[in-house]
């Protein structure tokens, strides 16, 4: 692939941690916008790109073929409306936006300009998953009966400061970890037929949360903290069970089914992502075949209803219904 130049907004340890893999393969980073213009100019001079004072001044530029969002998601709108307006695809960091109310604005902006927009979650850009879906379309574990997953580790040790943990920055369990859960049942079975939601917040955000997506004869129960460390996923059907450590990156998932094992390996990276997204920019796509703009839209929908019967407003919004 000729080399994909991305433009970046944020300089911070995400921006970082994808941009040491992304340099690996066919890509530079030719641009590079922060409110912090210290770590930005900083950020540019390592990969040799141009920074610029504002964002609107890195559009007008356009010397990049897609732009990276890799701000805290209270700033992903914003950024992503302007950019999706000039006519530049956009990947974008998850969660996409606080709500749904926020994804169906950059999902409306897509469409309007007919460009490019994905949310950047790299469980979905690995072939792993779709073989894990794969298995259970085939019956190879018989029906679902119960879906038990995890993903905790210990935020609330973090710095006061972490946009983690203040509510201003829509800090919490449920947007930063959450997302990766609720979107792996939806992908694999679909929007569910009730949500529950029981958390606990602290400080105007949730620290611990269960969430249970109930479906035609099984439920997913989600387990989510800011208090500990533990991540897991286990799909128990009536044949078999599938499992799956470390399943927001996992390199392997194991099936067993009527006394036999069986173990797929795959690959979760920052480098695969970022190569698929830039492929399906170049080919003129619209919507990520992997990452498909309604099941980010829809997984924010089930979040916002986690959210409310938690109580959880975030001190920039105001309580609305839909």
């Amino acid at each position: 692939m000729e080399t994909f130049r991305w433009a970046y907004v944020g300089s911070g340890s995400i921006a970082g941690n994808t941009a040491r893999s992304i340099v690996k393969g066919d890509h530079a980073i030719s641009a590079v916008y922060s409110r912090n213009q210290d770590t930005a100019a900083a950020f540019a001079a390592k990969y040799h790109a141009a920074v610029y004072p504002t964002f609107e001044a890195l559009l007008a530029a356009r010397d990049f073929d897609g732009v990276y969002i890799a701000t805290p998601h209270t700033a992903h709108l914003d950024y992503a409306l302007q950019a999706l307006r000039a006519g530049c695809p956009v990947l974008c960091e998850k969660p996409a936006g606080v709500s749904a109310a926020q994804a169906s604005q950059m999902l409306q902006a897509s469409r309007d300009n007919q460009v490019y927009f994905c949310e950047a979650m790299w469980t979905w850009f690995s072939d792993l998953p779709y073989m894990i879906r794969q298995w259970i379309e085939e019956g190879r574990i018989g029906s679902v009966r119960r879906v038990q997953m995890a993903y905790a580790f210990p935020g609330l040790l973090a710095g006061k400061d972490s946009r983690l943990l203040r509510p201003e920055t829509a800090g919490g369990a449920l947007l930063d970890i959450g997302v990766y859960p609720i979107t792996y049942c939806y992908r694999l079975f679909g929007y569910p037929a009730s949500i529950r939601c029981s958390g606990r917040i602290r400080n105007g955000i949730d620290a611990a949360e269960t969430v249970v997506l109930g479906y035609d004869g099984f439920e997913c129960r989600l387990e989510l903290s800011l208090l500990k460390l533990r991540e897991r996923c286990r799909i128990i059907g009536t044949k078999g069970r599938i499992d799956v450590p470390l399943f927001h990156m996992a390199s392997a998932a194991t099936l067993k089914s009527q006394g036999k094992r069986e173990t797929v390996q795959g690959r979760t990276d920052y480098l695969t992502e970022f190569t698929r997204a830039a492929e399906e920019i170049r080919s003129g796509r619209i919507d990520s075949a992997f990452v498909p703009q309604q099941a980010t839209l829809d997984c924010l929908r089930i979040m916002d209803a986690c959210r409310q019967q938690m109580g959880l407003i975030y001190p920039f919004e105001t309580q609305t219904k839909e």
